[in-house]
């Protein structure tokens, strides 16, 4: 945005300019916390539940900020120097903004939602594409109304592809992002028992997860598993649909480690990739499919840079393995890695499994089938964390501990675990497993 003049922000925004710019040109970027801004960066005040961001106004301009956009109370006594933009809605207006700079840019973007593994679809997708295309990939956890706009903000003139993750945490949210980043690709990995508190259904959760679909224009691409019965309502005549998957457009041929051959709509694909879990390969299969659908064609080693805590494989001194993917957890991504522990090679399996959230009436029945499931994946001991988790110990035919939370969880495990064990780490991302993970690490080196 650096060529915008501050009446074009405005426009874009659809806020009202109170006093222009002391400089020529646009902002660098926009942020919406003080501590993250750097001179010549538009500083949007949002109002959050503990506090109202447009209170640092007079801050952020004294920090060099290029100007501030918020709410007409905090436009009043402000220092000179920088733009004041006025807006009644600041997130609705960064909104605006990042809208009318995504239409600006004219980019490929492809969206990417799911219950589960869309963060490393975009990160394998980014992999994908870099080597071909000047691409952004959306920064960790900036997948909502405030994070999304943040990150298209920070596109430079120039690049050629956004790789964008959408969260939901209701319907309807999903639309709103979709029309900001206007994908020309939206991407479904899978519907799951995610959310089901809130949505009540699979059937519910299908309908905002396909909000993308609907989002895509006219002559777009949805990328969605092959054969998934509660998306195949929401698939359209007029978006070409792409599908992954056994039996789908892009498919798995071979595998040999870390080298994959797929079948990517008739035409053969070799890839040298970082991991050989199923549940990324299945990924790498939708990332693939998207990466066509924008033109590119995928070859050779792929550089992929996963976000912490999401399936890292860390080996301890003592010969110890843990398998940290504590970042959330729902019945797919359970199973998942229950799948990967159960292909691991060590002196005994061992499960350290916390409660998983937002499950509806229905979560102690969810958990219990978790227990049978690493019963039949032959894990040796499983530990349970919360007072959900203590049904999975409940259906475990095998030996099993119950503790109240994660501090408990960290100590007790010492006594449990042997050298050469190698040890799960997955709950939900409130249950705060990562402390286990690290105990674990800081127990060896000690």
């Amino acid at each position: 945005m650096r060529d915008w003049s501050a009446q074009r922000i405005a426009r874009a925004s659809a806020a009202g300019l109170v006093r222009p710019a002391t400089t020529p040109g646009g902002p660098a970027r926009a942020v919406v916390d003080t501590r993250a801004l750097e001179p010549g960066d538009l500083f949007v005040g949002i109002r959050g539940e503990r506090d109202d961001g447009g209170r640092f106004a007079a801050t952020a301009l004294q920090e060099g900020a290029w100007g501030v956009l918020v709410t007409a109370e905090h436009v009043r006594d402000l220092p000179d120097g920088g733009a004041v933009l006025a807006t009644r809605d600041p997130i609705a207006a960064l909104g605006r903004l990042a809208r009318a700079w995504r239409e600006e840019l004219r980019c490929a973007v492809v969206g990417i939602t799911g219950s589960t593994g869309k963060t490393s679809t975009k990160e394998i997708l980014a992999g994908l594409l870099a080597p071909h295309r000047a691409t952004l990939a959306s920064r960790a956890n900036f997948n909502t109304e405030i994070g999304l706009p943040l990150n298209v903000l920070e596109a430079e003139p120039g690049v050629e592809a956004m790789v964008l993750e959408l969260a939901m945490r209701g319907a309807g949210q999903i639309a709103e992002l979709a029309d900001i980043a206007r994908p020309d690709v939206g991407v479904v990995v899978n519907v799951g028992p995610v959310h089901l508190e809130l949505l009540g259904s699979l059937p519910a959760i299908a309908a905002a997860k396909a909000e993308l679909i609907v989002g895509l224009e006219p002559g777009g691409t949805a990328v969605v598993p092959a054969g998934d019965p509660l998306l195949a309502p929401h698939l359209r005549d007029d978006v070409r649909t792409l599908s992954f998957g056994a039996g789908g457009d892009v498919r798995l041929i071979a595998q040999d480690g870390a080298r994959v051959s797929i079948d990517a709509l008739g035409e053969p694909l070799e890839l040298e990739v970082p991991f050989t879990q199923a549940y990324h390969r299945n990924n790498l299969l939708a990332a693939v499919a998207a990466a066509v659908a924008i033109g590119v064609k995928p070859e050779g080693r792929v550089e992929v840079a996963f976000s912490p805590l999401r399936g890292e494989r860390v080996e301890l001194a003592d010969g110890t393995v843990v398998l940290n993917d504590c970042y959330n957890a729902n019945p797919m991504s359970m199973r998942a890695a229950l799948d990967e522990l159960a292909s691991a090679e060590g002196t005994r399996r061992v499960a350290v499994l916390g409660d998983m959230l937002e499950l509806g009436p229905d979560e102690l029945a969810f958990h219990e089938e978790v227990g049978r499931e690493a019963a039949a994946r032959d894990v040796d001991l499983v530990v349970t964390v919360g007072p959900r988790a203590v049904a999975i110990g409940h259906a475990f035919d095998g030996p099993s501990y119950a503790v109240a939370d994660a501090a408990e969880a960290a100590a007790i495990l010492p006594e449990l675990l042997e050298p050469g064990d190698v040890v799960l780490v997955k709950g939900s991302r409130g249950v705060g497993l990562e402390v286990v993970a690290e105990a674990l690490r800081e127990r060896v080196e000690a």
